[in-house]
């Protein structure tokens, strides 16, 4: 049942992850985390991270490694295939729908009108991320002090040092877990 459960929250990632794989956390998280309490939220932050850093699309990378960490390799297989399906019948079936039509300014309105709703799923993921980093947990506290001002730090100097210098953000990844390594072991 287990594997089922796994091929259809990944299945319906896959379906509506219209974007990339970080338009695809707030799914992945919704089923992962709400419907399936399959991982914690500090789980699921830690699962995104690898996801990131390791090659690969991130929702795919997040699907494989929540198949292991629900059901060992089978899962990590079945989660990945369920992620994978959707993307390979809809792209077949767009690429024959747009080379047939790519006239029409019907298709490029749909195409314009998805980019706002890509950027908001982006940010929505990416908000939800920071708030758990900062104040670690999903929600915003009742104290806004309660604030993790090393993870504010390492996120600021992130930050300022990949927009004022334009550094490699593998270099930017790397430093800001020497930092936390650092910094969470001596405070």
């Amino acid at each position: 049942m287990i594997y089922l459960e796994l091929f259809w929250s990944f299945f319906q990632i896959g379906l509506f992850s219209i974007g990339g794989g970080y338009a695809a956390m707030p799914l992945i998280e919704h089923q992962v985390v709400d419907v399936h309490p399959w991982l914690t939220m500090t789980q699921f932050a830690d699962i995104m991270t690898i996801a990131e850093m390791t090659p690969g699309p991130v929702a795919i990378n997040s699907a494989t490694f929540v198949g292991i960490q629900v059901a060992g390799l089978p899962g990590a297989v079945i989660a990945t295939m369920g992620c994978i399906l959707p993307s390979c019948i809809i792209v077949m079936a767009l690429a024959y729908v747009y080379y047939r039509f790519r006239g029409l300014t019907v298709i490029q309105g749909i195409l314009a009108g998805l980019r706002p709703a890509v950027i908001a799923m982006i940010a929505s993921a990416g908000i939800s991320l920071i708030i758990l980093s900062f104040y670690g947990q999903r929600t915003l506290p009742d104290d806004p002090g309660a604030v993790n001002c090393v993870s504010v730090l390492i996120f600021g100097a992130g930050l300022l040092i990949l927009r004022k210098w334009k550094v490699n953000p593998i270099h930017i990844m790397l430093g800001a877990g020497a930092a936390g390594i650092l910094l969470y072991s001596v405070l």
